[in-house]
């Protein structure tokens, strides 16, 4: 049974902010280094705190609550800095749509493909689809697909920590230097994890970044349902 004291709101939502303050500051005396985003170390910090209190995740999500609540002001707010950059995201319509269809579709086809290559089941393929997309996106299209919401949301979770951490390196060992291209880039393949990182680096990144997460996110759901409907 759950100590009484751990089933109040305050102590996990406490313990939430308090473990991802202790990390993005870890993270900040090391330089934004890959290895230290603060998603990927409060993530298991925080499991292995409900598994040693015994605390059940109903609890936890219950407490947490407000935080859910939050992420959605959190995107639309994503819309400000896109609007300071209208002008010049006007300037690039053609690119930006050719990018995100090429990436949406090489999003989609790469994970399924190698899955169904190695012989995955038709639920895990269905859960791994629409990874590049935000949470809740993700989990409806899942659902759709006969998929599973609850793994589908843990792929997305994986995709976007592992994007915003190699991304830097990676962009960088390919030569890209303009934060327009890096800042769509990420954003479409890392949601919204990776345009919070993007936005560490650069303003404009983070405007395209949160734009590829919006639009991709719109893209992915539209071609998967279009998918459901043939099945």
């Amino acid at each position: 049974m759950e100590p009484v004291f751990l089933a109040l709101p305050l102590v996990w939502l406490t313990a939430t902010l308090g473990v991802f303050v202790l990390f993005d500051a870890l993270s900040r005396r090391c330089g934004r280094h890959p290895l230290c985003h603060p998603v990927l170390w409060s993530t298991p910090v925080l499991i292995g705190a409900l598994l040693a209190t015994g605390t059940s995740y109903t609890t936890y999500k219950a407490a947490t609550a407000p935080l859910s609540f939050l992420l959605g002001p959190a995107v639309v707010g994503l819309a400000v800095p896109v609007w300071r950059e209208r002008r010049r995201i006007r300037k690039l319509a053609v690119p930006v749509t050719l990018a995100l269809l090429a990436g949406a579709v090489t999003s989609i086809a790469s994970a399924v493909g190698v899955l169904a290559l190695l012989g995955a089941p038709r639920e895990i393929l269905a859960s791994i689809a629409p990874r590049a997309t935000t949470t809740p996106v993700a989990m409806a299209v899942a659902g759709q697909l006969g998929g599973i919401p609850a793994l589908a949301a843990v792929i997305v979770l994986f995709a976007g920590v592992l994007g915003a951490m190699i991304a830097t390196p990676l962009l960088d060992a390919l030569g890209l230097r303009d934060y327009r291209v890096r800042g769509f880039a990420v954003g479409l393949a890392a949601h919204g994890i990776g345009a919070a990182r993007a936005f560490q680096v650069d303003a404009t990144a983070g405007a395209l970044a949160s734009l590829a997460m919006a639009l991709n996110a719109v893209l992915t759901a539209a071609l998967l349902s279009l998918v459901a409907l043939a099945i």
